[in-house]
């Protein structure tokens, strides 16, 4: 299957607001759950507020008929670091078919060369295995756990790190 990244734009909300209502979706990522009514457009405003700041970026992930597959996020950019958090979304029709793996080597190639980045982070939670397989298939490697990082509806939650240096083997 192709996979490709596009910029995220008003076109994908209607495709976004599906994704939020996907459970897996809301369970293994930082959207508040349940999502406000406005949270995608929220949510794309904040990434096109993000481009042209230069703090964040984000794509949708479409494959070669134009389907819309998944997201693919940099939700932080330290310019004079150059260091970027990345993560990615899989649509429900679109999982089991390598488009994560894909979609999170596009990202980091995208984010080694545009950003002339030194150091990727991935934050994923401890129970997301399918998440750290595609890390692992990616060259990233675990660092450690970051204890009680994130809350959610009241529960704190362990969250690995993981990071990807340029000289590391992809």
């Amino acid at each position: 299957m192709t996979v490709g990244l596009e910029p995220l734009g008003r076109e994908h909300v209607p495709a976004v607001e599906d994704l939020l209502r996907d459970p897996h979706v809301l369970r293994f990522t930082r959207v508040p759950e349940p999502p406000p009514p406005d949270f995608a457009e929220t949510w794309l405003r904040l990434y096109e507020q993000g481009r042209r700041d230069g703090i964040r970026e984000g794509f949708a992930l479409v494959g070669d008929d134009g389907d819309f597959l998944g997201l693919a996020l940099v939700p932080r950019i330290e310019r004079e670091a150059r260091t970027a958090e990345l993560g990615y979304v899989v649509a429900p029709s679109a999982r089991g078919r390598g488009v994560a793996t894909t979609a999170l080597r596009l990202l980091t190639e995208w984010a080694f060369a545009e950003l002339g980045a030194l150091r990727l982070e991935l934050q994923i939670a401890v129970a997301n295995g399918a998440s750290k397989r595609v890390a692992e298939r990616n060259g990233y490697r675990l660092e450690g756990v970051l204890r009680s990082l994130h809350i959610k509806q009241g529960v704190r939650e362990d969250t690995e790190l993981w990071s990807r240096l340029p000289s590391d083997p992809a």
